[in-house]
């Protein structure tokens, strides 16, 4: 099995269900097996327009599939979740990227692989550390390092239930980290 990540975001529908819902699917993905979730972060949206801010994690799978096969089976729960591809960085139910998949370079026209501006994000690279810290991307690049490059302006970590009752953010427990 080839140890893989993925990011998830959502800005739109009820995006902390979204997320929720498409972990569930990465657990029943065929030939497949999810090890860890990361916690939950609440980022400024990336791109055109007064966006909502939207809900990220990142996911740890170990799979048989191919890099080309595990794409496809995002995009159909991307689409499962009503996913439009309407505008570039536009928002969206669901966003399901690939970051890694082993040590493996790629570069096909429908997939970069690793995943082309990971470095440049924190809603990426949070989420990623809270679940493999010490991880060495291809390339010999260290995560924390590059963690440690990046503004951490516009994040923050989604609170637990119990600590917003009195509030009015985006809240609910993050999935639990199944990595231990």
């Amino acid at each position: 099995m080839v140890r893989c990540f993925i990011a998830l975001g959502s800005n739109l529908e009820q995006p902390l269900e979204q997320v929720n819902r498409a972990i569930e699917a990465l657990a029943k993905l065929p030939n497949s097996r999810l090890e860890a979730t990361s916690p939950w972060y609440q980022s400024t949206a990336i791109g055109p327009g007064n966006q909502a801010d939207y809900i990220n994690g990142v996911a740890e799978l170990c799979t048989t599939q191919k890099p080309l096969q595990l794409l496809s089976l995002l995009q159909q729960i991307e689409n499962q979740q009503q996913r439009k591809r309407l505008q570039h960085w536009g928002p969206r139910t669901l966003d399901l990227d690939l970051l890694l998949y082993g040590d493996q370079v790629i570069n096909e026209a429908t997939l970069t692989v690793p995943h082309a501006r990971m470095l440049e994000r924190n809603f990426v690279l949070c989420p990623l550390h809270d679940i493999a810290p010490d991880l060495v991307l291809p390339g010999g690049i260290h995560l924390q390092q590059s963690l440690a490059q990046l503004s951490m302006d516009g994040l923050s970590l989604v609170e637990t239930l119990a600590e917003t009752k009195s509030s009015n953010t985006i809240a609910a427990a993050p999935p639990p980290n199944n990595n231990q």
